[in-house]
């Protein structure tokens, strides 16, 4: 049983710059008492985004340049902090279908594949070169190409990196484990009966 390869991005960007994203920027914990993820929709850098009394910091999110966008152009240590799932689920419940970073924090990463949302890594250098681009022309159609690893647009391109496991996961349509655990239940009851029987004391 598997789920809908994920192969290429293709939108717009939006450079979210700064080293060490952690999730607590990146989904503020008061919005953890949601019942579905849907709910989690447009929630993403909240605090970052608005002040106490709703109006607007000029975050770039929010920037009419960069709406709509499907990809984010982040820095160091990208999701690092608390491992809570719902950064991630905000991220893409927001529209985001992809983040392009230096490094990611991997609880985060690896949150971040289980729900289909590609994180692969540039160099400092190349994601400056990108979001010079993007800034520039924020209206340029950038492919994040999983197979090729490359993020590539009328502007020029560059390499991205990520593991070959979480990649093969992605390009297969083989991330989300519930679905794998699912699809193979003659290989769950094979292992649950080599388990040892827990007994009472």
């Amino acid at each position: 049983m598997a789920l809908n390869p994920v192969n290429t991005i293709t939108g717009t960007a939006v450079p979210v710059p700064g080293a060490d994203m952690d999730t607590d920027r990146i989904i503020p914990a008061r919005f953890l008492k949601c019942i579905t993820f849907d709910e989690l929709a447009g929630t993403m850098f909240w605090d970052e985004r608005f002040n106490a009394d709703g109006s607007s910091k000029g975050h770039p999110i929010d920037d009419p340049r960069f709406k709509g966008a499907s990809i984010i152009l982040g820095g160091e240590n990208f999701g690092c902090g608390s491992s809570r799932e719902h950064a991630p689920q905000a991220i893409k419940r927001s529209g985001i279908k992809a983040v392009v970073a230096e490094t990611f924090a991997e609880i985060f990463f690896g949150n971040s594949t289980g729900i289909g949302l590609p994180c692969v890594r540039a160099s400092c250098e190349d994601i400056n070169r990108v979001t010079a681009w993007t800034e520039q022309a924020p209206a340029t159609v950038w492919t994040l190409d999983l197979n090729s690893m490359q993020l590539s647009s009328e502007l020029g391109s560059i390499p991205v990196s990520m593991p070959e496991e979480p990649r093969e996961a992605l390009t297969q349509g083989r991330w989300d484990a519930v679905v794998e655990l699912m699809g193979a239940p003659e290989a769950v009851e094979a292992l649950a009966a080599k388990l040892p029987v827990p007994t009472a004391h």
